[in-house]
């Protein structure tokens, strides 16, 4: 999965978090703060960021209620998130209908630009964060929790403020036939984990079997299309839940970029991803070949990224992360620019930008003012490359971090997906965030 798909992995059910002493969780602490020194990664929010956050949490209610009369009501449709089991803000949710020859697919996103805007503490601190840090069990926040995880977060059985992605999708070409953006107030019927969605896609009696069996239909749909126009794909064995979500995503992204670029002729924050040289594929390509237990067939050498592809869905599963680390290599780093062309070489998509992340992305919380104000800031291109610079400082901690993890006997995926909790010496526990004893979590 791309970096520009990607969402984070959930806590596997049933698995209780890694377990580290005090000494550790002190050691733990010090690295962090060694790499947010380094890399200037704010791990706190100012006062002044933390006030204006909690005073847009009163009154949410009566807010709402007001905000009716200049959006669209899509209260009374059937509305779910899906996410991993320990997330904490929801900023996606789902809808779809179809008829005889569409699919009506909704993609409702937190209205988070209704309460971080230009003229906010919080529009400023964003800029200065650029992205939500997430380091193996520890997460820097890009807006502070009291905001992301109440008002904008799309939680079940509560009105809530949302930017929906209207597309009307021909079930024959799964093209465009409409694509409508606007403000909305949605209500979500239920708050589904990824294991969760699993289960209901084989419960014909599980309450939103019906939709999320004809969403997961249009996203398989979507999904071998991408593949066979030549999109990469990483993670071949990707489950049902994560395929929905991914292309649901994937395709509301890329109405939102088609209509500004080709609709209305904007600048706006895009994302572009330049291709390898032809030297770089060749040595990526000959280093799978060169793999045990791999199989590339000879139909789909033309194209890298297919032969990639292939070689992934026809090898050995020990040999896939070989495969990815061949291909990561060579791989361009994409950045965000003001000019979409050039196109998304990994996806294979000629114009893309993010949309659909705003709680925790730059370019996706602007995009959203862009979309509803059909106005650029003027600094536009300072904060295209901030946001570039913001997401390679984030990831280069983040591998730093991993790096250290190991170095004291720590498995980094175990951590990233169970958490991490410190416990003194006779097994009881002292910080549920793997924080030393000592330390208060003061990242509010």
């Amino acid at each position: 999965m791309s970096n520009d798909a990607q969402s984070q992995a959930g806590t596997p059910e049933g698995q209780g978090p890694v377990e580290v002493s005090p000494d550790l969780a002190r050691r733990l602490q010090e690295k962090r703060e060694e790499l947010f020194e380094e890399f200037e990664i704010r791990d706190r929010f100012p006062p002044e960021v933390r006030s204006e956050a909690e005073a847009r949490t009163e009154g949410v209610h009566e807010e709402i209620e007001a905000e009716l009369a200049d959006r669209q009501d899509l209260r009374e449709l059937a509305t779910w998130t899906t996410d991993p089991v320990d997330a904490q803000d929801f900023d996606d949710a789902l809808s779809i209908q179809e008829d005889a020859e569409t699919y009506t697919l909704w993609v409702h996103i937190a209205d988070v630009s209704h309460y971080v805007h230009p003229d906010s503490e919080m529009w400023a601190e964003a800029i200065e964060r650029g992205n939500t840090v997430y380091l193996p069990g520890y997460t820097v926040h890009m807006l502070p929790q009291i905001l992301a995880e109440t008002v904008c977060s799309l939680v079940p059985e509560e009105d809530r403020l949302a930017h929906t992605v209207e597309m009307e999708i021909a079930k024959d070409t799964l093209s465009f036939e409409s694509v409508d953006i606007y403000k909305s107030v949605i209500h979500s019927d239920e708050r589904l984990t990824y294991t969760q969605c699993e289960h209901r896609l084989d419960d014909p009696d599980a309450p939103l079997h019906e939709e999320n069996t004809l969403v997961y239909d249009l996203a398989e749909a979507l999904h071998e299309q991408r593949k066979a126009d030549g999109s990469l794909v990483l993670n071949p064995s990707r489950d049902r839940a994560h395929t929905i979500i991914e292309e649901c995503m994937l395709k509301a992204n890329k109405a939102v970029t088609h209509e500004l670029m080709w609709n209305r002729g904007v600048e706006a924050m895009y994302r572009v991803h330049p291709q390898p040289t032809p030297d770089q594929w060749d040595d990526a390509l000959r280093e799978i070949n060169d793999l045990g237990g791999v199989n590339i067939s000879g139909a789909s050498w033309d194209d890298p990224r297919k032969a990639v592809n292939d070689a992934l869905e026809n090898s050995e599963k020990r040999a896939l992360n070989k495969i990815q680390r061949a291909v990561l290599k060579v791989m361009p780093r994409a950045k965000y620019m003001n000019d979409p062309f050039g196109g998304h070489y990994a996806l294979n998509f000629d114009i893309y930008g993010h949309f659909t992340s705003p709680i925790r992305r730059l370019s996706d919380l602007l995009n959203h003012w862009i979309v509803h104000e059909n106005d650029v800031p003027e600094n536009l291109v300072a904060l295209c490359d901030r946001a570039s610079d913001r997401q390679k400082d984030g990831e280069t901690a983040e591998r730093l971090y991993k790096q250290f993890l190991e170095e004291v006997g720590l498995d980094p995926h175990a951590v990233n997906n169970r958490g991490v909790v410190t416990l003194d010496d006779d097994g009881t526990v002292v910080n549920e965030s793997g924080l030393p004893p000592e330390r208060i979590d003061l990242r509010e």
